[in-house]
């Protein structure tokens, strides 16, 4: 990682280790940006006694969270940094007395301005996995983890920032076939369903939301895979698609009942299984956290696959950033 980002980080890390009480983390943003930030509260939730949360950021500043104060610290997360509901929404718990911090591509952006600490990250396909915005985040919130309870599990956290990179080259290159095949097979399709939990939470509703309905202008929707036999496994056909993700931690249970209920009715099943992930450079007490920025990768090579099909660029858009919303 770079030495300006870890700087920010550990002044950021200080910041929070150093307020006399802590009532909540807020993690705040829109769109992929709000997905990412999803691990980032199941980890805080599975791990300390503070509550932590994740919330759209427009509904952040009209719900006006009771809790919301000076004892809270809420981290927001927008890429260029301009994203309107997210620059509210930090403003607004600024406002309020919580320590914020914010993620962003942009150095100088309206977003990095808003925060008391502003992190900066890399982008492009160059830049080193620990310095995209998925290895700062990670590297902050096992840094928060490890500053308020100091332990080994949050230290290899750290420590696994470093095999990122490399963890990531891997999964690629073991879905590489997988994901061409699939892109080659679905390019068709008019709706695809996904599925995941826990930690997965964030990077299937992602594939749904951005990269299959935004980028690629296929109907679809994310369903959680605890919440897959409550009414949704009645669309459950031959014909009907899913992208399926298998955890490896807690909620692991959710994931194979769902897939093992799917799997005897629908002949299209993509399943991402993180068991078959090579994550030697990852240490093994934390791979539960850092295997949904694997399955990321793999979801991002078969958007590539499906966009190349499809001829339909990931880059087009018909509303946003084009017209007034």
């Amino acid at each position: 990682m770079k030495t300006e980002h870890l700087c920010a980080i550990e002044n950021a890390v200080k910041a929070v280790v150093g307020k006399e009480k802590i009532n909540h983390f807020y993690f705040v943003a829109c769109g992929g940006s709000l997905a990412f930030m999803m691990p980032a509260a199941f980890i805080f939730s599975r791990e300390i006694e503070i509550p932590a949360s994740y919330h759209p950021a427009n509904e952040f500043v009209h719900m006006q969270p009771k809790a919301l104060g000076k004892d809270s610290v809420v981290i927001t997360c927008s890429h260029s940094g301009t994203t309107p509901e997210t620059v509210k929404a930090t403003e607004y718990a600024r406002k309020q007395g919580a320590l914020t911090i914010a993620l962003t591509h942009v150095e100088d952006s309206p977003l990095a301005k808003a925060a008391e600490h502003p992190l900066h990250y890399d982008w492009g396909k160059e830049a080193d996995s620990s310095d995209l915005n998925k290895g700062v985040l990670y590297s902050l919130i096992f840094r928060i983890l490890d500053g308020l309870y100091p332990c080994d599990k949050y230290k290899k956290g750290i420590k696994s920032i470093d095999g990122l990179d490399a963890a990531m080259k891997k999964v690629r290159e073991q879905y590489k076939d997988v994901t061409a095949s699939w892109g080659k097979k679905y390019k068709r399709e008019k709706l695809i369903y996904t599925m995941g939990s826990g930690a997965d939470q964030g990077e299937a509703y992602s594939f749904a939301i951005c990269l299959l309905m935004e980028m690629q202008w296929i109907n679809a929707s994310y369903i959680h895979s605890g919440e897959y036999f409550h009414g949704p496994f009645e669309i459950t056909d031959f014909d009907v698609p899913f992208v399926i993700v298998k955890g490896l931690g807690s909620t692991r249970p959710l994931d194979e009942r769902a897939y093992n209920f799917c799997s005897k009715y629908s002949e299209k099943i993509m399943l991402v299984d993180e068991k078959d992930f090579d994550m030697s450079d990852i240490e093994e007490e934390v791979r539960e956290y850092f295997a949904p920025l694997l399955t990321g990768a793999v979801l991002r090579s078969f958007a590539d696959a499906l966009a190349y099909e499809r001829g339909h660029d990931l880059g087009v858009r018909r509303y946003m950033w084009k017209m007034e919303y």
